[in-house]
């Protein structure tokens, strides 16, 4: 197994009219959830991935769990909660990169992951675990589960992987900071971004954020900075590696997302760091050009398209 991450997947609903969405009257349906996608962006990628959750045994949680399959995500571990039901939440395109979310997810069948849910044997063949800071933030069943795969992982000799994806909605700044920061002290690699790092340290300059990082634990930052490109850094080498800009975003959610997808599959494939950073700035590019959390998650033609091409035919 390449790579196994956990947390909560939801069905997305965005009006498929402009405006406020009190007036909406019609909208279209889809699925989201940052490591469901990146479980999703390294199977396009041709990755043997594994996604861990709960799901209410509903009508949406049998959508999310066939959408997965249907994307050779592999789900043997993921299970129905009888009693709670599946996270929604809804996403409000106001203009253009201004995106409003609106989350219903509390209560949820993944907001009641335990410890026990993890299977250590299933755990102990993924090369990489990849975590995010979305999933100790439903709750405290769920923040136990998280440090208990981090314990896992380190007893296995896996890599952690640890996109902070602050989500200030979902729990109280001194609580996320806290948690935040002691995971990011447990993990190996780290994927933040400026504003997660000014959170997390009161720090906005992303040169000292990655020594602040590498200094606090990890042996890789790599710092995204949107259309810029990324940052990375280790106790060795720092550089930035220029993003591909697009004239249009369409819908900026999930870029970070396929970021770290696309980073994890370059080091899956044996590339260096910039090469890697590379990929994962086509990937995001590439996410932001289509509606929907995964729609845009592109396979490794188009990928390899992008990188070949500088993204002169594609960045439109």
């Amino acid at each position: 197994m390449d790579v196994v991450t956990l947390g909560e997947s939801m069905v997305v609903f965005t009006p498929n009219s402009d405006g406020f969405m009190r007036n909406a009257t019609q909208f279209t349906k889809k699925i989201g959830g940052a490591e469901s996608n990146v479980a999703i962006g390294l199977a396009r990628l041709g990755h043997d991935v594994g996604w861990i959750s709960k799901l209410g045994n509903d009508e949406f949680g049998k959508a999310i769990l066939a959408a997965l399959k249907s994307e050779n995500v592999d789900v043997s571990k993921v299970t129905f909660d009888q009693e709670a039901p599946t996270g929604i939440y809804f996403k409000e395109p106001r203009r253009q990169n201004n995106m409003r979310v609106y989350y219903y997810r509390k209560g949820s069948a993944a907001s009641k992951l335990a410890p026990s849910d993890l299977d250590n044997e299933y755990l102990s063949k993924a090369k990489y675990v990849h975590i995010t800071g979305i999933t100790p933030a439903l709750s405290q069943s769920c923040r136990e589960t998280i440090f208990e795969a981090i314990r896992l992982a380190k007893s296995n000799g896996s890599i952690i992987v640890f996109d902070p994806n602050l989500r200030t909605k979902l729990w109280d700044a001194e609580t996320a900071r806290k948690t935040l920061l002691e995971i990011a002290a447990e993990a190996d690699i780290i994927l933040p971004g400026v504003s997660e790092g000014e959170f997390l340290f009161g720090e906005n300059d992303p040169l000292k954020l990655g020594e602040l990082f590498l200094n606090h634990g990890a042996s890789v930052v790599v710092m995204k900075m949107g259309a810029e490109g990324a940052y990375y850094f280790t106790e060795k080498e720092s550089a930035l590696i220029p993003g591909f800009p697009v004239k249009q975003v369409v819908d900026p959610v999930g870029a970070g997302d396929g970021f770290a997808a696309g980073f994890l599959s370059g080091l899956l494939d044996g590339l260096g760091l910039s090469k890697a950073v590379e990929r994962a700035n086509a990937v995001g590019a590439l996410v932001t050009m289509v509606n929907g959390d995964v729609d845009g998650l592109p396979e490794r033609d188009e990928v390899e398209q992008l990188l070949s091409k500088n993204g002169e035919d594609v960045v439109r």
